[in-house]
Parts: C-alpha cells; sequence; structure tokens
C-alpha cells in the first residue's frame, strides 16, 4: 500500500488548494471564509462536517467500512499580521495580513489526506476526524481549547491525534520525530512598576520606576543563567519596555513586556514562581510596587507520547525515498499541545528548506516561501498515520 503514490495523484489538487488559501489569508478567530472553503471541499468528498466548533474551527468525520478506532489528524487555519515581501503569483490579497507560517499548506495537505483517505474508505478500519482549527498563533487561549470544550474530540470520542508543521530548519521532504517534549511552553508576562515621578534633577525626591526596571531585567537572567538546572532547555526574554515623556521627568510608571519558555511543566512553574518573588523583592526594596502577570490559558509544553511516536516512527518510515529523522527540540509553542493533554499522540516536522527555490526564511518571516514538493508528502504521512492508528493492534 503506497501512500505517497496516492498524493502524488492528487499532488497538483493540493497544489492549487494551498496558493487558493494563501491568497485569502484571515486572522485569528476571522477564519469564516476559510472555514467554509475548508468544509465545502470536505462535504464534495462525502465526508460528514460540523462548523462553528469552538468558534469558526471544522470538524470533518469520515466513517471506514468496517470497525476500528478513532483518529484525529489536525491542521491550524489562521495567518500571521504581516505583509508579504515574498514574490510569489499567488500572493496574499490581504493587505497586512499572510499566511507566514505555513498554515495555509497544513490546511491544503489534510485535505489532500482526506481525499486519500475517502479514495480508500472501503479497506479503512475505523473513524477518522479531521479537525481544523482556528486561531493557533493567538499564543493564549487559542483554537484548540474551545474546539475540545466543544466536543471535537468526542462523540465519536479520539483514540489518537496526529499533526505536522512546515518548517524551514529541515531539508525539503524530511520529517522529523521526536519523542516527549518537541515544543515549549510559551507564558507572556508583564511588569508593571508603580514609583513616583518628580523631577530629574532631584532623583532622591522621587521613586524611579525606570531604576527599578533595569534591576528587574538584570535579575531576571539570573532565572535561567542561576536557578534552573542548566541542561533544562529554557528561556526568559524581556522584549518591551514602555515608560517616560521627557528627558528630565522620572516617570510614575514603567511596563515592561516579556516571554518565559521551558520544555518541562515543572520548570515552567519553578519559573514564574521565581520571576513573581524577584520583583516583589527589587520594588520593595526601592519603595516602589510590582505588578506580575501571566498570560491567562498559555499554551503548555507539545509532549508527543512515546509509545505512540515510536510507532508514528516505524510507519512513516514506510514512505520510500523519506528521511525520517529525530527532531530536535525547539522554544517555540503551539497550540497543538492542547490536544496532546486530552488524547495520546504525536506532532511532527515537514522540512521545506531548499536554497535553489529561495526557500531558506524562517516561519514568520514576510519572506517565508515553501517548497511544494513536500505537499504531497506531507499529505501521504497524514493519511498513512490514520489509516495505520484506525486499525485495531493486531492488524497493523
Amino acid at each position: 500500500m503506497n501512500f505517497l503514490t496516492d498524493a502524488k495523484a492528487i499532488e497538483s489538487e493540493i497544489i492549487s488548494t494551498r496558493r487558493a488559501l494563501h491568497k485569502r489569508p484571515e486572522l485569528s478567530y476571522h477564519e469564516e471564509a476559510t472555514a467554509k472553503f475548508v468544509s465545502e471541499r470536505l462535504r464534495s468528498m462525502g465526508i460528514e462536517v460540523r462548523r462553528g466548533v469552538g468558534g469558526t474551527g471544522v470538524v470533518g468525520t469520515m466513517i471506514g467500512a468496517k470497525k476500528g478506532r478513532v483518529v484525529a489528524l489536525r491542521a491550524d487555519m489562521d495567518a500571521l499580521p504581516v505583509e508579504e515581501a515574498a514574490e510569489v503569483g499567488f500572493k496574499s490579497r490581504e493587505r497586512g495580513v499572510m499566511h507566514a507560517c505555513g498554515h495555509d499548506t497544513h490546511m491544503a495537505m489534510l485535505l489532500g489526506a482526506a481525499k486519500i483517505l475517502s479514495n480508500r474508505k472501503n479497506e479503512l478500519r475505523g473513524t477518522v476526524k479531521f479537525l481544523f482549527q482556528p486561531a493557533e498563533e493567538n499564543g493564549g487561549r487559542g483554537g484548540a481549547m474551545p474546539m475540545i470544550e466543544d466536543g471535537a474530540l468526542q462523540n465519536p470520542k479520539v483514540d489518537s491525534v496526529f499533526g505536522l508543521h512546515i518548517a524551514s530548519a529541515y531539508r525539503s521532504g524530511e520529517i522529523a520525530v521526536r519523542q516527549g517534549a518537541l515544543l515549549a511552553s510559551s507564558d507572556g508576562f508583564k511588569v508593571r512598576i508603580v514609583g513616583k515621578g518628580g523631577h530629574g534633577a532631584r532623583p532622591h525626591e522621587a521613586i524611579d520606576p525606570i531604576y527599578v526596571a533595569s534591576q528587574i531585567i538584570q535579575a531576571v537572567q539570573g532565572v535561567s543563567g542561576r536557578m534552573i538546572d542548566p541542561v533544562q532547555p529554557f528561556v526568559i526574554s524581556i522584549c518591551s519596555i514602555h515608560s517616560g515623556t521627557k528627558d528630565n521627568t522620572i516617570p510614575d510608571e514603567a511596563l515592561l513586556e516579556g516571554t518565559l519558555r521551558a520544555l518541562d511543566e515543572s520548570t515552567r512553574r519553578f519559573a514564574k514562581s521565581k520571576v513573581t518573588k524577584l520583583v516583589a523583592a527589587l520594588c520593595s526594596a526601592s519603595g516602589a510596587v510590582g505588578e506580575v502577570s501571566f498570560i491567562d490559558d498559555a499554551y503548555p509544553v507539545t509532549y508527543n507520547d512515546p509509545a505512540t511516536t515510536v510507532a508514528a516512527s516505524r510507519f512513516l518510515e514506510e514512505l520510500s525515498g523519506v528521511k525520517v529523522k529525530e527532531a530536535t527540540p525547539v522554544t517555540w509553542s503551539e497550540d497543538f499541545s492542547r490536544f496532546l493533554q486530552k488524547v495520546p499522540g504525536t506532532f511532527y516536522f515537514l522540512g521545506t528548506r531548499n536554497e535553489a527555490k529561495g526557500c531558506i526564511y524562517p516561519n514568520h518571516s514576510s519572506m517565508f516561501k515553501v517548497d511544494e514538493d513536500v505537499l504531497k508528502i506531507g499529505a501521504a504521512s497524514l493519511a498513512l498515520l490514520a489509516y495505520r492508528f484506525c486499525a485495531p493492534m493486531s492488524k497493523r
């Protein structure tokens, strides 16, 4: 059984689907036209469709001819607020909005997988659910949690879940898989420092929030440098500072914003606690008041179930000519982590780096390009995993 051959037969359709979606990107929670597009494609394959799941989410359900397990495949739908700079014939028509992270390719590949599986429906043991998720780029509540709350993993209950992400860090056609932690948690935070304004010439009469902010910026670097086990991947970055209006006026307040990334949930909790305590101590020492707030519902660590991932890697090696390798953990974050908290599964990378085609820019770049030759591999890999994991253990 050669799913890559099946994907090659519909390659032109997968590519044209990707280009159509690329032209009309939509931001998080506004994927109405995108949801309509994927729903119509699914229905044209005879797949039952439910729209409005957790907002703009779409769930397609295909029941095979034989009894088996339930597998979910996921693609994200939203684009980024980025003005496209790459010169392609299907450039975004929405000013300031671009599929700069490859979600257009994820949808095209999942629709391709749905087409492959629908053509093999009479052979399929079990049920496949196709999850088209909104708001992955939101970074807070996201789109996976609302879909889960709206029953996306129920009726029938999902046994395994899989998803992939296009990645310029790997060469075109490579598939990178890893057991355990693959992507980091993401905790955005704000530090509000309330001091007492005054004249820059008489700082002793004021409580300078900028001075306190500078101490906090230095101190939080010690969380990663001196308080976290050095073998634990961890990042903390202050990325925004706002304070003051004039060169000779000490302001009343300062606001810092940053991000905290960890590949271990206990490290994540420890670091958040340390940041909160450091801010309180440093503000108190200077007579200021500090408030730390973390984004609610931030994405957890993306953790691949070990047993599922071992089996998935073995199945993916069935794709002739495709190199399956071990992925390197990265401190990006992913809303797919929510699905993995509920159901055993695997998230993996599909390489798209191709120097000859100019596919060298990182995800989220305005110059981001995808080597479309890899789309058939992504579609085949998703279809293969669904087919294999739908079958009872004795039939695999």
